[in-house]
């Protein structure tokens, strides 16, 4: 097998991506319920980060996903320590306006959050309802990120709901977490329609010619890359791309270009 990548070539040799330090916009923090995550506390994650040569995570705790306000003060302090290394999602939950209201009102005080995570699916609540209408127009206001959870076939996050809102809130910038999985080329579809809507690799890798696929349909640029850590070894996520048959302009794009574009402008004036 011919390998005309150097960053392919590097990446067999050392492991990491010394010249493309890959930044991962789909990460979380801490212990899940029923499941085994050896390395989830911030030192094992930032170890992991350097044995992988990822310079930069975003990341919701999945202490959030349960309790919001727990544990959005809990990643925002952990990724306050580590500036450039370690940014936030706010997790929003629809189940609770109440709390999600003050939440949002608390953002702008957490200087590592850099935009929004939703999850559709997790809070059995469709990205469509009324109870998302607060954070979205909070995130459009501010022209914030937004990665959310999309599954194909879910009643709350297939990727036809996705459409809906980004039509709706063309001020926002969201990441298709998963890249609407099981409805791939729906969800291309959408990101190739919609100006603001972005490919976000996490589980999506593993599926043999799908990130071609992408590129070719939808272009490098409208892809970022992700790997749900501490779920997935990230080795594994970015030997995905580094080895798939695409450019090297693409490669850079979707492990490191795109997502460094997209947080330029959200973490400016962020960090003291």
């Amino acid at each position: 097998m011919v390998i005309d990548s150097a960053i392919a070539q590097e990446y067999l040799r050392t492991g990491i991506c010394a010249s493309c330090r890959v930044i991962d916009l789909h990460a979380h923090y801490g212990h899940f319920g029923g499941i085994y995550m050896p390395n989830h506390t911030p030192e094992q994650m930032l170890a992991t980060m350097e044995r992988c040569g990822v310079e930069t995570i975003v990341s919701a705790g999945h202490t959030a996903l349960v309790d919001m306000v727990r544990g959005n003060a809990e990643i925002a302090e952990i990724a306050a320590q580590y500036p450039g290394r370690w940014y936030a999602y706010l997790t929003y939950n629809p189940n609770y306006p109440d709390e999600g209201r003050r939440e949002l009102e608390l953002y702008e005080s957490r200087v590592a959050f850099v935009g929004l995570k939703f999850h559709p699916s997790h809070h059995a609540y469709p990205l469509t309802g009324e109870r998302y209408r607060p954070a979205l127009e909070f995130a459009a206001a501010r022209r914030l990120l937004v990665l959310t959870h999309t599954w194909g076939g879910s009643a709350y996050d297939r990727p036809e709901l996705l459409a809906q809102v980004a039509e709706r809130y063309p001020e926002i910038t969201f990441l298709a977490g998963h890249s609407g999985h099981g409805q791939f080329y729906e969800c291309m579809e959408i990101a190739r329609r919609y100006a603001n809507v972005y490919l976000e690799l996490t589980a999506a890798y593993a599926v043999r010619g799908l990130i071609e696929e992408m590129v070719d349909r939808v272009g490098a640029h409208k892809i970022v890359f992700g790997c749900d850590l501490p779920w997935f070894d990230p080795h594994y996520a970015i030997g995905c791309v580094v080895m798939t048959h695409i450019g090297e302009e693409a490669r850079r794009a979707i492990l490191r270009e795109n997502a460094a574009r997209l947080l330029a402008p959200r973490v400016r004036g962020r960090e003291g």
